[in-house]
């Protein structure tokens, strides 16, 4: 059995839909209707059997059935972005209603429609997680200096490593 290719962003079609003809706050890809409980989730495991293992919205983890008419129409993977509707008698049961393209779902992020739990896109995010707590980075005009200065009157003299001239020893 083959491998599935993975699948690519098209650069276009991002393009089109970030594209502000009329509204630039309008979403132009189908949302979940949330006056029947639908939401967002990420496909976590493929359990087989047209169940998914799905992280919603509202962090709680579901099994999900993929249901006849898009089992062979959209083929779920995990990592997928998709809307499911949880079940009103067992809640830790869903539907997969919807799958989006990872093209859609880079838009999404971009728009800042994904709640955080399932944002693994990372376009959400607009500050930068890059921690610089040890200064290991930053310019020295940056980080101040923790080395204490001499007083005025004395002069600090370095020592001299021994450890060159035993070095020089061991391959003479």
């Amino acid at each position: 059995m083959g491998r599935r290719r993975e699948e690519k962003v098209d650069e276009e079609e991002l393009a089109r839909l970030m594209s502000t003809d009329g509204g630039a706050s309008k979403i132009r890809v189908k949302m979940p209707n949330t006056k029947v409980n639908e939401m967002f989730a990420i496909a976590e495991n493929i359990l087989g059997g047209r169940r998914v293992t799905v992280l919603c919205a509202d962090g709680e983890t579901r099994m999900a059935r993929i249901p006849g008419k898009m089992r062979r129409r959209q083929w779920v993977r995990e990592g997928d972005l998709i809307i499911v509707w949880p079940w009103d008698f067992q809640d830790a049961k869903a539907d997969v209603k919807h799958r989006y393209t990872k093209t859609q779902s880079i838009y999404l992020s971009r728009k800042g429609a994904l709640p955080k739990d399932v944002d693994i896109f990372g376009m959400n995010a607009m500050t930068d997680d890059f921690d610089d707590e040890d200064g290991l980075f930053s310019s020295d005009s940056d980080i101040p200096s923790t080395k204490s200065e001499p007083p005025a009157g004395e002069v600090e003299v370095e020592e001299e490593d021994d450890d060159d001239e035993d070095l020089d020893a061991l391959f003479s």
